[in-house]
């Protein structure tokens, strides 16, 4: 950790440390308060390009969906801090799955519909999924299908937004009396049926113990869920969920991390899809 940097940071903007500081792969975050009004907020600090382009995107909408972006500069931002006790993937695995999917949505909706104002520096999904065609051609399988539809979707994109780009159940946290909002975005832009894939997923890739993304009835539900709150089509949807289960399938296997959950529910997708 460099605690030099945090420190810097700490002394440019007055804060004052409010816990333990600790890493992610990508960041470095610090739960602080502010010197003047005590406000509990997190500093983060990254030197990853895709988590600085989020950074841009959290100040970009402006606690619209997204927790408050109290400063940003370069490298850092300070965030207000979620302090709710509230979580979306105790929810999921106890019997408010259905709840949890539609504040999901809700959420996604709310980042989607933002001011049509310049947007920041943003990843293209066109370029987000460049590793999913070599992984296909590596190993085959699943994955084959899974790229020839992202090469579909790429190639004919509909609603094109600014996406969070990892919309689960543990990037949206309970902030008490503002609701639920988004925290680390990875600053796409691209179809919204996008942003919808991941919670195909989860929370099972974060710990697949008790599983719910793949019990199939979950998945049916979930399905019918999301393409009636937020007015997508079912095959698209289906399709977008095919295409992201393979591009995390191969990020899992050049990592050397289990791909379980991933091919299960693209399996399921490919199943509705073809009914």
């Amino acid at each position: 950790m460099d605690t030099f940097k945090l420190k810097f940071w700490l002394n440019r903007w007055n804060l004052i440390p409010d816990g333990t500081p600790f890493t992610t792969h990508t960041s470095q975050l610090y739960p602080v308060k502010t010197a003047t009004h005590g406000l509990k907020a997190m500093l983060k600090v990254t030197d990853d390009t895709d988590e600085q382009a989020g950074n841009a995107l959290m100040a970009w909408w402006e606690g619209n969906g997204a927790a408050q972006v109290i400063a940003h500069e370069n490298e850092a931002i300070l965030l207000s801090r979620a302090t709710g006790s509230a979580s979306l993937s105790a929810m999921s695995r106890g019997v408010n799955d259905d709840a949890a999917c539609r504040i999901l949505c809700i959420t996604a909706n709310r980042l989607h519909t933002f001011a049509k104002r310049p947007l920041p520096q943003l990843t293209s999904l066109n370029e987000w999924f460049n590793p999913l065609k070599p992984a296909a051609l590596k190993y085959g399988g699943i994955l084959t299908r899974c790229a020839e539809i992202s090469e579909e979707l790429l190639s004919s994109p509909q609603d094109v937004v600014a996406l969070h780009g990892d919309l689960h159940h543990e990037n949206v946290l309970d902030f008490e009396t503002s609701g639920w909002l988004a925290i680390d975005p990875k600053g796409l832009i691209g179809e919204r049926g996008f942003d919808f894939a991941n919670i195909f997923t989860n929370p099972d890739l974060g710990n697949p113990v008790p599983p719910v993304a793949t019990v199939p009835e979950i998945f049916k539900q979930r399905l019918n869920i999301v393409t009636r709150s937020v007015d997508l089509d079912r095959e698209r949807l289906l399709k977008w969920i095919i295409a992201w289960c393979g591009l995390s399938t191969a990020w899992s296997l050049s990592d050397n991390d289990t791909v379980s959950t991933t091919i299960k529910v693209a399996e399921l997708a490919m199943t509705e899809l073809e009914q």
